[in-house]
């Protein structure tokens, strides 16, 4: 299932939307995205779109799961724009976005599917839920020199702390139940990231309805979607573990040079499972059990 561009796939394949939960992959380049695209459809969306160059190849085990749609990266960053109009297209369904090379993780993802998770945050009157993207890294950058490696991952055990946003509209008051979070690769080499990318935060999954749109910031026009939970209680969290920003730092030329490991003292494998995060802390399961 291919489409030239998003008008191509909203005009013949928006029947591809009338189900959800759905998963939306963006490519930025090759790497890791047959292993992105496998990950997202073992969580059990019921679709799954991803925007990439025509030069991209797909492994054949996926390449007939997925509907992919035509995107030119030449033209910028399109991201926002093809959320915003896709769920324009799909009112009422949950969706989800990300880009290759990051991987979704929830509270007991390997028994439960992305479905029946957020089956339960919605009986818990919740149309939008916060993400953590975890940095993940290379052990061995001179092994891997692009620091992206599934067998050799790391992540940032500690370092994650998050501050009160303020409110431009009220005096720069904190906004109610929503804060900023720092931390990973981000936070330790802050000074080659801009101070807007610097947060580690997203709304990646969440209800569309008409009127909404995605800010360029990873929050929503609605101020409730951009919440960590409800006013009576904690609610369930998702990370989002991606090798995006290590991948970055070590081929843009501006930070390749200072970086030889990524590895402190506070580093540790990733297991590859929900367990772990919620071990860190670095999810919440709220009242699901």
């Amino acid at each position: 299932m291919q489409y030239s561009d998003l008008t191509d796939f909203l005009s013949t394949g928006a029947a591809a939307l009338a189900k959800g939960p759905i998963a939306m992959v963006f490519a930025e380049d090759p790497v890791e995205l047959d292993s992105t695209l496998r990950h997202h459809l073992d969580a059990g969306f019921r679709a799954v779109l991803v925007f990439a160059p025509e030069n991209f190849t797909l492994a054949a085990d996926v390449v007939d799961e997925v509907h992919r749609v035509g995107f030119d990266r030449a033209r910028g960053d399109l991201l926002t724009d093809h959320v915003n109009r896709v769920i324009a297209a799909a009112p009422g369904q949950w969706l989800y976005y990300c880009y290759n090379a990051e991987y979704l993780f929830y509270p007991f993802c390997e028994t439960r599917t992305v479905g029946e998770m957020l089956s339960f945050h919605a009986e818990e009157r919740r149309d939008a839920m916060l993400s953590y993207v975890i940095d993940l890294y290379a052990g061995d950058l001179g092994r891997y020199r692009d620091a992206v490696s599934i067998e050799d991952a790391y992540l940032d055990r500690t370092g994650y702390y998050a501050l009160a946003r303020p409110d431009p509209a009220n005096n720069n008051y904190p906004k109610e139940r929503q804060l900023d979070f720092f931390g990973g690769l981000r936070w330790r080499y802050e000074e080659h990231i801009p101070p807007p990318r610097r947060k580690i935060d997203r709304i990646a999954l969440f209800r569309a309805k008409e009127g909404l749109t995605l800010r360029e910031d990873h929050t929503f026009s609605d101020e409730e979607y951009n919440t960590y939970a409800c006013p009576w209680h904690n609610n369930l969290t998702s990370a989002i573990v991606s090798f995006r920003t290590a991948k970055a730092l070590k081929l843009n030329p501006g930070s390749t040079f200072d970086i030889e490991t990524f590895k402190w003292h506070n580093s540790t494998p990733f297991e590859w499972h929900s367990r772990q995060l919620l071990d860190l802390g670095l999810m919440e399961p709220g009242q699901w059990f």
